[in-house]
């Protein structure tokens, strides 16, 4: 389940740092996540695009929308230890090319100069003419709080 090799090539260009969380509850209840590496996946990622979408969204909130489609080898959702997470216990941050440079950063805020985290809003298995699971294809959404401590 895990990607034996990293290295990258022409369909997986990319690498990127997954995340999961030890989840804990806190002394009044509330929930909390601690986030910890769990492996380094080769990937491919690219904007959605703007086909479909307002230009011009009338609302005072200002909303930093980032949406990028993917593919990658292995389903994210299965750890190194073989462990199943939810989708929404899954997170993508330091998305770099094969020579360590990061795609998305940001630029200002808590995480100014560091790589943007995202989430997962959909993982799909493509299945190939054989029946086998070719790859897997990803949705993923720059997260609302750029302020975790990855």
């Amino acid at each position: 389940m895990v990607d034996s090799c990293l290295e990258t090539d022409f369909l997986y260009p990319l690498k990127a740092d997954v995340f999961y969380p030890i989840v804990e509850q806190g002394a009044y209840g509330n929930v909390q996540k601690k986030w910890v590496l769990d492996r380094v996946i080769t990937c491919s990622f690219a904007p959605v695009g703007t086909a479909g979408q307002e230009e011009v969204k009338p609302n005072p909130k200002i909303n930093i929308d980032v949406n990028l489609l993917g593919r990658t080898k292995n389903d994210v959702r299965i750890g190194s230890s073989y462990s199943r997470e939810s989708i929404t216990n899954v997170v993508i941050t330091n998305i770099r090319t094969h020579s360590e440079t990061p795609v998305y950063l940001e630029t200002a805020g808590p995480r100014s100069g560091r790589s943007t985290i995202f989430e997962i809003a959909s993982n799909e298995p493509i299945v190939g003419p054989f029946g086998e699971v070719e790859y897997y294809k990803l949705v993923v959404r720059r997260s609302e709080n750029q302020a975790s401590d990855l």
